[in-house]
């Protein structure tokens, strides 16, 4: 594979503020600890009928750049997939008839399930409502979030912040969806959870009346805190990093939404919607902008070596690639060369391994499967972890901070 830096991003008007915006939802109340899980999903293999080759189309100077990669088999159509410490299980949301489905042409319809990364041991842990979810670090649990117990609220869309589904909750369980217990209880929309290293806390994103922000507590569901209070930002999708210190997150600013929104009106062209990548301590302090464009910069997950870190950005011709970059700065690397939609990036505790979704269907996050590719020759593993995370960001020559920031007030970091 030649590595592919990429020095200039197209700015292209499309259409992106679709299901991957915000990741996953939540549920209500749990469930006795007797109640048996579902194992069995109602369709355990993907429809390939007339399914495109990932490389269909793709230009011939892409031959050869990408990893080695292979499609989990027998596993229906599934996204938001993350290792277990084994590096071998994965959890995912997986399409399920039995799921809450969305009204018509909004997105949902997904519960959660775990398998093996070679498409064996498919275990459904949620038999109701719709998921996101997590491994706890010990290997022994699962955290996730689920909208099962408010099935009388509206089922919402998880690809429009105006409409996230309310009323989800967070719970945990065994490896097999037994021993369930409710960690929250609320009408709001709280999801893209995940945990302490130590297993101690969690982090998620919480909507109140429209605004996102990033909150944790601990494991046992008491203790919360608001870690975010920005007026303007949406933070969310908070991952922690291998000091045990501090998240990588997303933000995005409604008052760019807005302004997008009005220009759709008028001209009916989408432009992206700018989305910076940061990094805080637990505590919600010394917030760092690790990215610096003027475009999208989404879904980020942090490498196990503390350094690098992957994320998604959008080429010209609506082309979602993952990419890694440096948390010291400098330009992103493509990863994945593939026409149409790579994304929802997360990579084993190893390091060794990459997992992603993949657009495989003829149209735009059609039929989107889970990929696994092998980046063991990236060298990002733990053995390569020095004991923090670089600092601060370099900046990009000519570079101008985005007033925006000072929103964060005495939070930012310097």
């Amino acid at each position: 594979m030649r590595i592919r830096h990429i020095s200039r991003w197209t700015t292209t008007g499309i259409a992106v503020l679709i299901a991957i915006l915000a990741g996953c939802g939540k549920p209500a109340s749990p469930p006795a600890a007797t109640e048996p899980a579902a194992t069995e999903p109602a369709a355990t293999s993907p429809d390939l009928a007339g399914l495109q080759s990932p490389d269909e189309a793709a230009p011939a100077e892409w031959a050869g750049k990408e990893l080695p990669s292979y499609m989990i088999p027998h596993i229906p159509q599934s996204a938001e997939a993350y290792y277990a410490p084994d590096n071998i299980h994965v959890i995912a949301q997986t399409k399920d008839p039995t799921a809450a489905q969305p009204e018509p042409g909004k997105i949902g319809g997904s519960l959660t399930f775990t398998y093996t990364d070679t498409g064996e041991e498919l275990t459904r842990i949620n038999d109701k409502g719709q998921d996101c979810s997590w491994f706890l670090p010990d290997g022994k649990g699962l955290i996730w979030t689920s909208t099962r117990d408010n099935l009388d609220m509206p089922p919402g869309n998880w690809s429009e912040e105006t409409d996230y589904p309310q009323g989800a909750e967070l719970y945990t369980s065994d490896l097999k969806g037994g021993n369930i217990k409710r960690l929250t209880n609320n009408k709001y929309y709280e999801a893209e959870v995940t945990t302490s290293l130590d297993g101690k806390w969690v982090f998620f994103g919480r909507q109140i009346d429209g605004k996102l922000d990033i909150w944790k507590m601990r494991i046992d569901g008491t203790d919360e805190q608001q870690l975010t209070f920005t007026a303007d930002w949406q933070e969310g999708a908070p991952y922690p990093t291998p000091d045990g210190e501090h998240l990588i997150f997303r933000a995005w600013k409604s008052s760019d939404k807005l302004r997008i929104n009005a220009e759709f009106k008028e001209t009916g062209k989408r432009s992206q919607t700018p989305m910076t990548i940061f990094t805080m301590k637990t505590d919600g302090t010394d917030v760092q902008p690790r990215t610096f464009t003027k475009d999208m910069n989404w879904a980020p997950f942090i490498a196990p070596d503390g350094r690098h870190f992957f994320y998604d950005r959008v080429f010209e011709g609506n082309n979602w690639e993952v990419v890694m970059n440096d948390l010291a700065g400098g330009e992103p690397v493509q990863i994945t060369y593939n026409k149409g939609f790579d994304g929802f990036v997360s990579i084993s505790w190893d390091g060794k391994k990459l997992l992603f979704g993949r657009s495989i269907g003829s149209g735009f996050m059609s039929n989107i499967h889970t990929f696994v590719m092998d980046i063991s020759s990236l060298n990002v593993g733990p053995e390569n972890f020095k004991g923090s995370i670089p600092a601060r960001a370099a900046r990009p020559p000519g570079w101008v901070e985005d007033p925006g920031l000072a929103d964060f007030g005495d939070r930012l970091g310097t």
